[in-house]
């Protein structure tokens, strides 16, 4: 009984942390979890320091002071949530509309082959992709169109991871990646044929920054898609549910401050750019976006209980479990967010620079 009971045992953490522990074929496993560049005695401080620059979200972004630093805090989130994204989510960190008979994991390379759609690219192009992740979007679109790809992030594991997996796919010498602030980027002027970001601008704490420097590098006529957190219109600032939902994703998410729906083609103009499209692509008949966070409580308690043991064997650092359970808490005010019609991750514009700039 003893041996059956062990046999039992080892193959449930076989079932726990292999099988079920990986998002997908080449994703992260629980045993890989790491917390960036972060060394293992440093997570649980670097928590607390994020988590205290973030606990009032619409203060990072009131002086300049603070939003020099929000770079920085966002650096140190990515280094704390990466492994974890790949390992739950996979390669590409945004949302998508539910399909049909489609998995999760088509429905995420439909939205992203929109972009490439939506920019017109194809062979000889090289397009920006403006705040990468490890790239997921990246090798969609590069793989779609044709184009060549450079994407940013200010994160230097991502970037690692990125171009880990670029190798995989065979797609490095398509794909090129840069560490960098999308605030102020490396890249010289009029220097791209076209450039899109996918739920990544929401990270600045103006967004006519970043726009601003799409705009210098991209050439007279190139198009920029972007696809834009924000609230909506049924958003009410004296409703303290709906505080509550938005402030926990922007907490949550490193975010000083979600920007309004209606703010974002007055911003593009403001910088320079021709609006051509607007539309929130998570209105009906789209389906909704925030059913693969709707895990049930046996999946969490079952990641729970991988991530616990991990750190408990110190396979994975300590502060792995604070991390976990705050994005979880996260995914439950983005359910919220979404289920209300409050929030929407995917508003999606499309701007042109005028052919006469220079």
């Amino acid at each position: 009984m003893a041996w059956t009971a062990a046999g039992v045992g080892m193959a449930l953490v076989y079932w726990f942390v292999w099988v079920m522990g990986a998002a997908e074929v080449k994703g992260k496993r629980a045993v890989d979890l790491k917390m960036g560049s972060i060394t293992n005695d440093k997570v649980k401080d670097k928590y607390t320091q994020y988590w205290s620059f973030f606990r009032r979200p619409k203060e990072t972004a009131i002086t300049e002071a603070s939003a020099e630093k929000v770079p920085a805090f966002v650096d140190t989130f990515y280094n704390l949530v990466t492994d974890i994204y790949e390992w739950g989510w996979g390669q590409s960190f945004h949302f998508s509309p539910s399909l049909p008979g489609r998995s999760h994991r088509e429905a995420t390379r439909v939205h992203e082959e929109r972009v490439a759609d939506l920019l017109q690219a194809k062979p000889g192009h090289r397009l920006l992709d403006v705040g990468c992740g490890v790239g997921g979007p990246m090798r969609a679109i590069a793989a779609h169109s044709g184009s060549n790809v450079v994407g940013i992030t200010i994160n230097e594991y991502q970037v690692n991871r990125a171009r880990a997996h670029n190798r995989k796919a065979g797609l490095d010498s398509r794909c090129e990646v840069v560490c960098g602030n999308f605030l102020s980027m490396p890249f010289s002027d009029a220097s791209f044929d076209g450039a899109y970001s996918i739920e990544a601008t929401c990270h600045a704490p103006r967004l006519q920054d970043v726009y601003g420097e799409v705009f210098r590098v991209l050439k007279p006529g190139g198009l920029y898609v972007s696809y834009e957190w924000v609230t909506t219109s049924l958003y009410r600032a004296d409703n303290p549910e709906h505080v509550e939902a938005i402030h926990g994703i922007e907490r949550g998410d490193a975010l000083p401050g979600l920007r309004r729906q209606d703010e974002i083609a007055s911003i593009a103009k403001e910088v320079g750019f021709e609006v051509l499209k607007e539309l929130d692509l998570a209105l009906p008949p789209a389906l909704p976006w925030w059913t693969r966070l709707k895990m049930g409580r046996i999946a969490y308690w079952r990641n729970s209980l991988v991530v616990r043991v991990l750190t408990m064997l110190r396979i994975a650092p300590k502060g792995v479990c604070e991390v976990h359970e705050m994005l979880y808490e996260t995914a439950q005010h983005l359910t919220r967010g979404g289920e209300t019609g409050i929030f929407t991750p995917m508003h999606m514009v499309l701007l042109r620079k005028p052919v006469e700039s220079k």
